[in-house]
């Protein structure tokens, strides 16, 4: 059984150890390296956690299979632009890919974005043809702009895209 649920502050090692996991297994999907995350301390992931979930513009989505932990996404409303919020982070668990669990986590995200008024939703994928590019571009998002490198010294390329969102009514 697939749910999704939002992170509570005091699952903090929840996210931190999806997290890494993520970055060990997909370390070309993440402009963050797995080094630098994996040297935070307990205290600093629970602060960012802690922030995160307790913020008005902010939610940090876990999927369950059955009751373990497979796969993340943050969602972010932008200050600059209220109408507008940011994906990061989005994994699945080797183990629960095929399972609707990316699409599980990447229709909550649009749902909360729907719930802020957001307009589009945007998020960045490593430009490859991968299974997170399919999802992305088979739930409607389009690329936007030229693009650009994953990180400094990578030869991968990030491609921004974008969902426009229903109006309801």
């Amino acid at each position: 059984m697939l749910s999704i649920h939002p992170l509570a502050p005091s699952e903090w090692r929840v996210y931190r150890d999806l997290r890494l996991q993520a970055l060990r297994d997909s370390p070309d999907a993440f402009s963050s390296r797995y080094e630098h995350e994996a040297a935070r301390d307990d205290s600093d992931w629970a602060a960012r956690i802690s922030a995160a979930v307790t913020s008005t513009s902010a939610q940090v989505l876990i999927a369950y299979q059955h009751t373990q932990p497979c796969g993340l996404v943050w969602c972010k409303s932008l200050d600059a632009e209220p109408p507008v919020v940011e994906l990061f982070q989005m994994w699945v668990a080797p183990s629960s890919r095929g399972t609707g669990a990316g699409r599980a986590l990447l229709d909550a995200a649009t749902a909360w974005a729907v719930s802020r008024g957001a307009q589009r939703v945007c998020l960045g994928v490593t430009l490859a043809d991968s299974p997170a590019m399919q999802l992305y571009q088979s739930s409607g998002f389009r690329p936007v702009g030229e693009p650009e490198p994953l990180r400094q010294g990578s030869a991968l390329t990030s491609q921004s895209m974008e969902l426009h969102l229903k109006r309801p009514g």
